[in-house]
């Protein structure tokens, strides 16, 4: 009797740690966790900004300390990095139609509008790259359940801030340049990040996973 009844513990012990490894899986292996995990990785350290579009696997992050930014999709999979004096342009798009834009060396369009998307909120970002010269992110519909924006009226807001970004790299033209920074892999060219699933856990990852 005594040894059923082990066995039954047993048993029941080795239940409840399989679920806790399954779960804890699920939650490492999460969109938002996996892309901050690559963001910091492509560089070099946590992002000054970065945006998610939930449930698409896509984000976007860049770094004024190393002069980066890197778009990434497939859930952190592949990724591209580009210098950040590349990044030339954003673009709101609101249902179909552009409601805010910002190209360096060209008139701004500023958003006259904070709200008034029915079906979805869309940010193109353009680049100084006749390979991959542009990557957009759909911000609505989104999965707020999944860190993702909770109202059309919050990715509104989120993607004029990534045009300001524009604006304000636009107006530092002008300044000195920093040093250039070698960077560690080929431009402009797609690639999957090695071992992208093996990282060791940083906490400030949870930082992007919000």
């Amino acid at each position: 009797m005594n040894e059923w009844l082990r066995l039954a513990l047993a048993i029941s012990v080795a239940g409840v740690a399989v679920t806790l490894a399954a779960a804890l899986a699920a939650w490492w292996m999460g969109e938002t966790r996996r892309l901050a995990r690559v963001f910091r990785r492509a560089l070099d350290g946590r992002p000054d900004a970065a945006l998610t579009a939930a449930g698409a696997g896509r984000g976007v992050a860049l770094s004024l300390a190393s002069r980066r930014i890197v778009t990434a999709w497939d859930r952190g999979g592949w990724r591209i990095v580009y210098p950040l004096d590349e990044w030339i342009g954003a673009e709101l798009d609101l249902d179909g139609a552009v409601a805010a834009r910002a190209v360096r060396g060209e008139p701004t369009r500023r958003l006259d509008r904070a709200s008034g998307a029915e079906g979805e909120v869309r940010l193109r970002l353009v680049f100084d790259d006749p390979g991959h010269p542009d990557f957009e992110l759909v911000l609505w519909p989104s999965q707020a359940r999944r860190g993702g924006f909770g109202r059309p009226r919050d990715a509104i807001a989120e993607a004029n801030r990534w045009i300001a970004r524009v604006e304000a790299l636009a107006r530092r033209a002008g300044a000195a340049a920093p040093a250039t920074i070698a960077r560690p892999e080929p431009a402009h060219r797609p690639i999957p990040p090695p071992d992208a699933d093996v990282d060791i856990f940083d906490e400030d990852e949870d930082a992007f996973a919000d």
